[in-house]
């Protein structure tokens, strides 16, 4: 379908411009939020006559998504999730979840302002894009983790899964000595250690058989 752009749409072009798009793109999204009209000779010469209307328009849209978006630009929002001990989150965070975590009274963001390729799937901390305007786009930080106490330890540079691996690892060589100390034999070690990193394997197949179930 042959649309006029009424607003700068990413990788299509700019206002004024008529570019060809996929049908049901223009009847769902294009022209009911009034970002396009069909390109018809009518609506050309409506698009000619209003020209000057649509510019102050998306000048004035434009600056109050600028001025929103002082508010949440840079800002960090945290979003505690279940996970197992290997960062996997049982779920994922998607784009509806990051526009209501982000939205205040001052500034609504929807989830198709959200930039997000794939749903997060790992506890962590992840920069996203937020468009508020065609013009107008800003990067807030989530902030994934089990607990407002993980989260705060993420937010001071901590990787939790990477000290979590080292304190499991600190333990098992604490048991291991023990068993030594105590006079078990060799083989005992060996099992310890072999019984860990079954264990170890184990919680990691959970984790991804969770978020296979979760997802």
């Amino acid at each position: 379908m042959q649309v006029i752009l009424l607003e700068r749409v990413d990788n299509l072009g700019a206002m004024g411009e008529e570019v060809t798009v996929k049908p049901g793109y223009a009847r769902n999204f294009l022209l009911p939020q009034e970002k396009a009209l069909r390109a018809t000779e009518a609506n050309r010469k409506r698009f000619e006559a209003q020209r000057e209307a649509l510019e102050k328009r998306n000048a004035e849209r434009r600056d109050a998504a600028a001025s929103s978006a002082k508010g949440i630009d840079g800002e960090t929002f945290v979003m505690i999730r279940q996970a197992g001990e290997t960062g996997q989150l049982y779920g994922s965070v998607n784009t509806r979840d990051i526009a209501e975590a982000v939205s205040t009274d001052e500034v609504k963001v929807s989830r198709a302002m959200v930039v997000l390729n794939d749903p997060i799937k790992t506890l962590g901390l992840h920069e996203i894009e937020i468009k508020l305007h065609a013009e107008v786009t800003i990067t807030v930080t989530i902030n994934v983790a089990r607990s407002e106490e993980e989260a705060a330890r993420q937010a001071a540079g901590e990787d939790v899964i990477a000290a979590q691996a080292e304190e499991d690892r600190a333990i098992a060589e604490a048991q291991a000595a023990e068993l030594f100390e105590a006079g078990a034999e060799p083989e005992d070690l060996v099992a310890a250690e072999e019984n860990a990193e079954v264990e170890a394997e184990a919680a990691a197949e959970a984790d991804e058989t969770g978020d296979e179930e979760k997802a």
